[in-house]
């Protein structure tokens, strides 16, 4: 079995008081806590390891069946050993994972030695963050997740919406209504807590943005394709654009070329930070579906006169 060095996974000396070993504690904690990093598995197993150090090195009881012990072997992190030799029995039982077994065979089921009943550590978010204000549950080590992905509109992320989503979970339906804040974007994902839903986790709703055709999402910015006529074009002329923000009255500029953007500050989408990116209203010279006889002539004139 691996020993495990708890005085080093808290980066404490084995001298220090309760007051320093909480202080490294919070300050680990709150680095690689699984909420800040939901899809990181190794910040969830390190997280892992600090909340089994603080368990032993908080608890003074412990601390001293795990002191004693250290020093009868003279052990230092990494180095392996067999419990049978100093006098321990261990099985393993299968508990949840949130322990190692070297902590077990002293202080859980597994152990046929210490006999002090393991009890799971909780962490309220304030009491980790200081004056982190927004969470009064408590959260254990480990929570399942599972995740999902949604497919939301460009109007529906500049706006906010809410969806029903169904999915299968563990071979169970489920519907879940997920609330899409205004302001999501491209990438973001949306927990959602599943105990209410009967789900034994958190769903993690990765979003997806779409856009309608002819136009184009480059971050926050916004390239949209507006078709007008040539006459337009030439002369200019007052139209309306249909974006996210509204709809908009702009001036097509006298001699427009095909392609040309005009751009509109701030019209653009938004991220959940409030910032807000530009519209650039990209030109397209198109020609009516159907022409009088009269027109077409109009237009015959002016290619014969235009042929080089």
């Amino acid at each position: 079995m691996e020993y495990k060095d708890y005085y080093k996974t808290l980066g404490v000396d084995k001298s220090a008081d309760q007051k320093t070993i909480k202080k490294a504690f919070r300050k680990l904690a709150k680095q690689y806590h699984p909420d800040l990093h939901p899809d990181d598995k190794k910040a969830h197993e390190k997280f892992k390891e600090i909340n089994e150090a603080y368990e032993v090195l908080s608890d003074p009881k412990k601390k001293q069946t795990y002191d004693q012990f250290g020093s009868a072997g003279n052990f230092s992190g990494g180095m392996n050993f067999d419990p049978s030799q100093y006098g321990y029995t261990y099985t393993t039982t299968g508990g949840s994972g949130d322990f190692s077994d070297f902590f077990d065979m002293f202080f859980g089921g597994g152990s046929a030695s210490a006999g002090s009943k393991r009890r799971s550590t909780t962490f309220n978010m304030g009491d980790i963050f200081g004056d982190f204000k927004g969470s009064r549950r408590a959260h254990k080590p480990q929570r399942t997740q599972y995740s999902a992905e949604l497919s939301i509109s460009m109007d529906d992320a500049y706006h906010g919406v809410e969806r029903q989503v169904s999915l299968t979970i563990g071979g169970k339906a489920v519907d879940i209504p997920v609330k899409v804040p205004a302001g999501i974007t491209e990438g973001k994902k949306l927990k959602v807590r599943g105990e209410k839903f009967g789900v034994d986790g958190d769903i993690l709703f990765k979003i997806h943005v779409t856009s309608p055709k002819g136009v184009e999402i480059h971050g926050l910015d916004l390239i949209v394709d507006q078709a007008i006529y040539p006459w337009q074009a030439y002369f200019g002329d007052k139209i309306t654009c249909d974006l996210p923000a509204g709809k908009l009255r702009i001036t097509v500029p006298e001699k427009t070329k095909g392609g040309q953007k005009l751009r509109l500050a701030k019209k653009g989408l938004k991220d959940l930070k409030g910032r807000t990116g530009d519209a650039y209203i990209r030109f397209v010279l198109v020609n009516p579906d159907n022409l009088s006889a009269e027109d077409e002539a109009l237009y015959k004139q002016l290619s014969e006169k235009y042929k080089k």
